[in-house]
């Protein structure tokens, strides 16, 4: 039986928001699989993004899933209005969530698939105990707020480690890598355990965005 294909995640955030559905468009016939949206408040990280309201717009303009990141304090506030707009899949911080076992739940009971995203510094000891809850854990492979970064290589361990846990308690959860995804490293990263790759930068500005995708698509495990 074939290895899975890879998911491929374009970042919404790397496109041209001055042609934002001819960006989407092009997401959308390369094959992609999810619309990743970068969701900032300027608090949590140091940038603001976009709202509910966009990502409606972005959901009016392409079948994909779309992949709502909420790197925002208090998310409780927000998720609900992020569904309706669009969203199937929502992911929150682990940083930003006190209760989170609670986030997780109200996700779910709005439709959603639900996610976990640490940054670079957060042990995965944090989410032992919401590891058999979640539909995905989103690893950070740079430090959240801005696109264009390098790959943090220790990011390689922390994949694998991710992957032996959820062997043991949750085998069906997708394991996403966001930052610093390219050709030369998607293949590594893929090896390590992750099944979804979030690429901003290196799926945008490609001279050829169909041929890049294919070629994350076809890195398998």
């Amino acid at each position: 039986m074939p290895a899975p294909s890879t998911l491929l995640a374009p970042s919404i955030l790397s496109a041209d928001f001055t042609r934002l559905e001819h960006s989407i468009d092009i997401a959308t016939k390369a094959g992609a699989d999810w619309m990743h949206c970068d969701i900032m408040d300027g608090n949590f990280v140091p940038n603001i993004t976009f709202g509910p309201l966009i990502v409606q717009a972005i959901a009016s303009c392409t079948p994909m899933i779309i992949d709502t990141h909420l790197m925002i304090v208090d998310p409780d506030r927000f998720i609900e209005e992020f569904i309706k707009a669009g969203s199937h899949q929502i992911t929150v911080h682990q940083e930003a969530c006190p209760h989170l076992h609670r986030t997780i739940q109200l996700i779910k009971s709005l439709g959603a698939k639900a996610g976990v995203s640490i940054n670079p510094g957060t042990s995965l000891s944090t989410l032992e105990s919401i590891l058999p809850d979640l539909d995905l854990v989103l690893l950070m492979s740079v430090n959240p707020g801005f696109g264009g970064q390098k790959f943090i290589p220790s990011s390689i361990g922390k994949i694998r480690q991710l992957h032996e846990m959820r062997l043991k308690v949750n085998p069906g959860m997708v394991i996403a890598i966001d930052g610093g995804i390219t050709e030369e490293n998607g293949q590594e990263v893929v090896s390590a355990g992750a099944d979804a790759l979030i690429a901003g930068t290196a799926f945008f500005k490609a001279a050829n965005p169909a041929q890049t995708a294919a070629k994350f698509r076809a890195m398998t495990r």
